[in-house]
């Protein structure tokens, strides 16, 4: 178990992160659960947990939080399993933002996908955790094969005693929240659509990939991100910010396989606008957040073209965080 200063109702006022029901303490309860992917914690989710939260505080019950580790698709179909917004330790991250007690990371194997819905309420709700209420989203499935969803739980509730509240989507702008659309728009190069969902902008969360620059300090003002495994943006240019060691700097990131120069070779690849040297090496933790789209990757009949272009895109960027530094 893993714990960290955040929460009320944990001893000594932090939240716990249980990696195994054989980690939850005995006489955990009463508790006031949310069982989801949460991939994003948006602002769906953020809805979900909150009334989780109001509701344990007023019943000095804890709210917990049940997620997945890997996503059920990456078990059960890897082939078609979506690029995650956010990985485990992101997720568990915003999970604490939304102040809940607890956290309970489920191994989604062969054993966990194989319980009905009523062993894994049994199991899991009542007999790990004790709990009292449920908050879930309309859309929610569970059970083997994903044959149950609220209607099931409601009824299950009536059976072992717990309460079951579902939600409706949340929806942002006439866009209806869900870590699906957020995939898509992401896919897509619609960062911004995809802030409006998170509730805060689209990022990367990686390290540097090793050439260039990287030693122990970086000394030019391009950074490659390492391999990555989770969601990256539709192939373009983009208005970004590179947080690295508690410092943000402005940025213009290309995302695609750079077909002027040859053979194509993907790559994400930033250019600091506010450069100075920075500590950097392959281990240095970097998030690049994705603030707004500027055009769509293309090939430039010659290097001096590109150049040229770069330059009319900077200037863009630099028009976009002085309106925001403005506002």
């Amino acid at each position: 178990m893993s714990t960290r200063p955040i929460g009320k109702s944990m001893p000594g006022g932090t939240l716990a992160v249980f990696h195994s029901l054989d980690e939850i303490p005995a006489g955990f309860g009463p508790a006031v659960a949310a069982v989801g992917n949460f991939d994003g914690v948006h602002l769906g989710h953020r809805a979900i947990l909150r009334a989780a939260g109001t509701e344990a505080r007023e019943t000095s019950a804890r709210a917990v939080a049940i997620t997945f580790d890997p996503h059920p698709e990456q078990f059960l179909r890897p082939a078609q399993a979506p690029r995650l917004i956010t990985p485990l330790p992101e997720r568990l991250r915003l999970l604490a933002e939304t102040g809940a007690d607890a956290v309970l990371v489920l191994k989604f194997d062969s054993a966990l996908a194989s319980l009905s819905p009523r062993e894994f309420a049994q199991r899991i709700l009542i007999d790990a955790l004790g709990v009292r209420s449920v908050h879930e989203g309309q859309n929610f499935r569970f059970g083997r094969g994903a044959v149950a969803g609220v209607r099931e739980l409601a009824a299950i509730g009536d059976e072992l005693g717990f309460a079951v509240h579902v939600h409706q989507p949340v929806r942002v702008r006439g866009l209806e929240v869900s870590s699906s659309a957020i995939r898509s728009v992401v896919s897509e190069g619609d960062v911004r659509r995809a802030r409006w969902m998170l509730g805060r902008a689209f990022a990367v969360l990686s390290t540097a990939a090793s050439g260039r620059g990287i030693g122990t300090r970086l000394l030019v003002p391009t950074v490659n991100l390492a391999a990555y495994d989770g969601l990256l943006p539709g192939f373009g240019v983009y208005v970004t910010r590179l947080k690295v060691s508690g410092r943000a700097y402005q940025a213009v990131t290309n995302v695609g396989n750079r077909p002027t120069f040859g053979e194509a070779s993907f790559a994400v690849e930033t250019h600091i606008l506010n450069f100075e040297p920075i500590d950097l090496d392959e281990k240095t933790p970097l998030e690049l957040e994705f603030l707004l789209r500027l055009r769509g990757e293309q090939k430039w009949p010659s290097p001096e073209a590109l150049k040229a272009q770069i330059f009319k895109d900077v200037a863009q960027a630099k028009r976009y965080f002085a309106r925001v530094s403005d506002s």
